[in-house]
């Protein structure tokens, strides 16, 4: 039982960095297509994209914690 705890605590602290490795990739893609096709808004909407993508990978990663118990 207390190592199952501390397998939920290590998963729930990595949470921060696959969020900041979703959104750094999205927005790395969203900088390299701006420049590839001469825009100023494809960045921010990668940005966004990669905000809600990494908020699903969360939410779905807390249910399955959540499910475990």
């Amino acid at each position: 039982m207390k190592n199952n705890k501390y397998n939920k605590w290590l998963a729930l602290l990595t949470i921060p960095f696959q969020m900041g490795v979703v959104i750094f990739g999205f927005n790395y893609l969203g900088v390299f297509l701006d420049e590839k096709y001469q825009t100023h808004y494809i960045q921010k909407l990668s940005i966004l994209l990669g905000v809600f993508v990494a908020l699903y990978f969360v939410i779905k990663q807390v249910n399955q914690i959540n499910k475990g118990e």
